[in-house]
């Protein structure tokens, strides 16, 4: 069982909030993503992406501060999206000391940069947001260990899917992982990118 080979505190969380059994795609997909790989997660929706996500990245930092710089990234569509994201990583990370921070395209982007350079541990944005930070330094990525995408569709539109290329240009090394309904051409387009050798987990 996947959950049962997740951090101590994952495990807490869930049963707090009464989760006791994996999805299909959380059971399939938390122990490839879990090995470090690039990793396509298709599933429909209402399938339990969301919670894989949330899920993998907690274990990924294993629930520790460290340093001021973003270790893990996740992005979405708008800034709807992105404060839903914010909520729902909220119910596993309150009462720890892991740092999570949401900015969108209506947030003054200087508000962000300086709220971000005081200490960040997951990263939630749009990728035209997170582009514009970029282009003014406003993102250290020397720590970055994952970057996840939600409902990765939304890629099909011009400006994201222009914003994702040029952020994934300015990262050295990191695991993506992308979380859709199914693989469209968009997608199956960054296997000659930055999804190069990923691996795909469909339901």
């Amino acid at each position: 069982m996947p959950f049962k080979k997740l951090h101590p505190t994952i495990q807490e969380k869930l049963e707090n909030l009464e989760i006791t059994s994996p999805t299909e795609i959380q059971k399939k997909g938390i122990p490839v993503i879990k090995s470090g790989a690039n990793v396509y997660c298709t599933a429909p929706k209402d399938g339990g992406k969301t919670t894989a996500l949330i899920l993998t990245t907690l274990q990924k930092l294993k629930f520790e501060p460290v340093g001021t710089a973003p270790r893990t990234i996740v992005l979405v569509e708008n800034k709807e999206k992105a404060l839903e994201m914010y909520d729902a990583f909220v119910k596993y990370t309150r009462y720890t000391d892991l740092r999570v921070y949401v900015g969108y395209e209506q947030l003054h982007i200087d508000t962000q940069r300086s709220e971000i350079f005081e200490g960040v541990d997951v990263l939630i944005s749009t990728p035209i947001t997170l582009n514009k930070l970029f282009l003014l330094n406003g993102v250290n990525t020397s720590q970055l260990k994952m970057l996840s995408i939600d409902d990765a569709e939304f890629l099909k539109q011009k400006k994201s899917y222009t914003a994702l290329m040029s952020i994934s240009q300015s990262i050295e090394k990191c695991q993506f992982v992308l979380y859709s309904e199914k693989i469209d051409p968009t997608l199956k387009k960054f296997e000659s990118y930055f999804m190069q050798y990923a691996k795909k987990v469909s339901i």
